[in-house]
């Protein structure tokens, strides 16, 4: 993974990122020496997205197998959420 600085993205603008997205598949945004941001491309954000939403519904099919989920009406669920707050 390659790395940038907050103030070389400033003074080089998106060709420095363009440069780094080509030797690799992310970019790390570094401010005052931490890490802070990652760039990557849009296809590997949409990829990484999928996963997250397949693992989701993983652990919604894997609740439901459980028995971890509440059957009610529309009015007990805003009651409900209603006692929650």
């Amino acid at each position: 993974m390659t790395t940038i600085t907050a103030n070389d993205l400033k003074t080089k603008g998106i060709s420095a990122v363009e440069a780094d997205l080509a030797a690799g598949e992310e970019v790390i945004v570094t401010v005052r020496g931490q890490g802070k941001y990652v760039v990557m491309d849009m296809a590997k954000y949409e990829k990484l997205r999928e996963y997250e939403l397949e693992l989701a519904v993983h652990e919604a099919k894997a609740d439901y197998a459980a028995g971890r989920f509440v059957s009610e009406s529309v009015t007990d669920h805003i009651k409900r959420l209603s006692d929650d707050v």
